[in-house]
C-alpha cells in the first residue's frame, strides 16, 4: 500500500501518528481508570438517526433453507430495517477454482433484491486454490490467501454478478490470528487490501469497499500491542476510498469496565482520531452478546433477558456517538455447528421466532418512530449514581429521553408535569404526574425512555 507522491505520503505519515498515538493513549487511560462510583453521563447525539439506515444486522442466511432465511428477512423488515451484513465463506462458494456455488447463491441475492434489502457482503476464508496454509493444516481456510490476486478476482467476480450489492468487504477481523493464521499481518492484508481496491475500481466501479471489520479496536495480540489500523494508515489507507469498521465488543454495555465507561470514551476519542486521520465512514459492523447457557466462554452467561438488557442499552448508546451504521450480531441463532456461546447471538430462534431482544428492540424501534433528531436534555436534580441520559426529539414534535443508572432509585425533571414512562424491556408504560414543579420518575438499571 504505497502513496502517489512525497507529499501525500508524508501528510498520510501525520495523520496515522495522530491516529496512533490517540487512541493508544486512550487505552491506556481506559485501563488505568479508578473504579468506584460511576458519574452521571448525559450524552449529545452528534446528528439525527435514520434507523432504517443506521442499524443493520449481521445474518447468515447460508446456514438455513430458503424457507427459513425467507422468514428471517420478514423479521427484520418487520423492524423497519433494511441492512444485513452477510458472511460468504471463499473456500465454500468457491470449492474448486472457477466454480462457484451458483445454486446456493444466486436465489439469496435474488431475494435480497426483490424486497428491497441492502448488503454488506463479506468474502473470508480462502478457498482451497488459493490458501497460504501449511500442507496438512487442520484449518487451511484461517491462513490468507498465497497470491492477493487470487482473492480480488474471486471479489470482482461476486460484485459483477450481483451488481445491486451496494457494499463490499475485504475479509473479516483480520487483526486475529483466528482469521489470519499463523499471525495477524498488517502488510500482508494491506496488499490483500490494495489488491482488492484497485481490481473493484477497474472492473466493478461504483460499490462501497469496507475495511475488514478489525475485532475490537484493532489491537494486534501477538505483536506486543499496536493497532492494525495504525499501521494500515501509515500505509497509506486513507489514499483509497473505503469505509473503516471494526467490531467494538465489550463485556457490558458501557465497556470491559462499565464504571469507566470506556466503550463510550473509547468510541468518542477512537472515532474523532480516525475522523481526522481520514476516515469517510465509520461503521461498527459487528456487537452483540449471547443468550447462551454456558459453559462460560468469555462473555458472562446473562441469559435471553440480559441480552435484551444489554443490546437496548449499547444501541442507545451508540446512536449517541460517532458512527455512521452500526450492525448487530446477529440475525438468528445457529445450529450445533457454532460453539456454545456462538450459537445463541441471535434475535431470532433457529425457526426464525422471535426472542426477548427482538420483542424489546421492536418495542424501542416503534416507540422512537423511523427518525429521531438530537434532543433538548431535561433539567434534572437528585441524580442517581451512574445515571446515563440521551434527549431525542421524534418527527411528532414529541421529545424522548432514554436513561438507565448504576443502581434503581429516581430523578427529578424540573418544569416538567407530566410524561409517559416506558419499560423497553417489559413492555410496560405508565404515566407520571408531578406534585410540584418537578417530575419524579423511576430509574432502573435497564433502558427506559420518557415520553412528553
Amino acid at each position: 500500500m504505497t502513496g502517489k507522491g512525497n507529499r501525500q505520503a508524508r501528510g498520510r505519515g501525520w495523520k496515522a501518528l495522530l491516529l496512533g498515538s490517540a487512541l493508544l493513549a486512550l487505552l491506556a487511560a481506559v485501563s488505568a481508570c479508578a473504579k468506584g462510583e460511576r458519574p452521571a453521563l448525559e450524552l449529545v447525539p452528534p446528528r439525527a438517526v435514520e434507523w432504517r439506515d443506521f442499524l443493520g444486522v449481521n445474518a447468515h442466511f447460508l446456514w438455513f433453507e430458503p424457507a427459513v432465511y425467507k422468514q428471517q428477512m420478514d423479521r427484520v423488515q418487520s423492524l423497519g430495517l433494511e441492512w444485513v451484513r452477510v458472511d460468504l465463506h471463499w473456500d465454500t462458494i468457491e470449492p474448486k477454482e472457477g466454480q462457484f456455488r451458483w445454486d446456493v447463491l444466486d436465489p439469496l441475492m435474488a431475494e435480497i433484491e426483490r424486497r428491497g434489502l441492502k448488503a454488506e457482503v463479506y468474502l473470508v476464508g480462502s478457498a482451497p486454490h488459493a490458501t497460504s496454509a501449511p500442507a496438512g493444516s487442520p484449518h487451511p481456510d484461517q491462513y490468507p490467501p498465497k497470491d492477493p490476486a487470487l482473492y480480488a478476482k474471486a471479489l470482482v467476480t461476486l460484485a459483477q454478478r450481483y451488481p445491486k450489492v451496494p457494499a463490499w468487504q475485504v475479509w473479516n477481523e483480520p487483526n486475529l490470528p483466528a482469521f489470519w493464521r499463523p499471525r495477524e499481518d498488517p502488510a500482508a492484508y494491506g496488499q490483500l487490501l490494495l489488491a482488492s481496491v484497485q481490481a473493484m475500481q477497474a472492473n466493478a466501479p461504483g460499490r462501497t469497499i469496507v475495511l475488514g471489520g478489525m475485532g475490537y479496536f484493532s489491537q494486534m495480540p501477538t505483536r506486543g500491542g499496536g493497532l492494525m489500523v495504525e499501521s494500515l494508515a501509515k500505509g497509506g489507507l486513507y489514499s483509497m476510498d473505503v469505509v473503516t469498521a471494526y467490531h467494538p465488543y465489550s463485556l457490558h454495555p458501557e465497556g470491559d469496565d462499565p464504571h469507566a465507561l470506556d466503550f463510550v470514551r473509547r468510541a468518542q476519542q477512537g472515532n474523532a482520531a480516525l475522523r481526522a486521520a481520514g476516515a469517510r465512514d465509520i461503521w461498527a459492523d459487528e456487537w452483540g452478546w449471547s443468550s447462551y447457557d454456558g459453559p462460560k466462554e468469555e462473555q458472562p452467561i446473562i441469559g435471553a433477558q440480559g441480552q435484551a438488557d444489554y443490546v437496548t442499552r449499547r444501541l442507545a448508546l451508540m446512536s449517541a456517538l460517532d458512527y455512521d451504521k452500526v450492525f448487530l450480531f446477529a440475525l438468528s441463532d445457529l445450529d450445533s455447528r457454532a460453539g456454545a456461546r456462538d450459537r445463541r447471538y441471535g434475535l431470532l430462534d433457529e425457526k426464525a421466532q422471535p426472542k426477548p431482544i427482538y420483542d424489546a428492540l421492536q418495542r424501542m424501534l416503534t416507540l422512537t418512530g423511523p427518525r429521531i433528531t438530537p434532543g433538548k436534555a431535561p433539567t434534572l436534580a437528585n441524580v442517581p449514581p451512574g445515571l446515563v441520559g440521551i434527549a431525542w426529539q421524534r418527527e411528532d414534535g414529541r421529545r424522548l429521553w432514554m436513561f438507565w443508572a448504576d443502581k434503581a432509585g429516581s430523578v427529578q425533571l424540573r418544569g416538567l408535569r407530566q410524561a409517559q414512562l416506558h419499560d423497553v424491556l417489559g413492555g410496560k408504560v405508565q404515566a407520571l404526574k408531578s406534585e410540584g414543579d418537578a417530575l419524579q420518575v423511576p430509574v432502573t438499571t435497564t433502558l427506559s425512555v420518557l415520553e412528553w
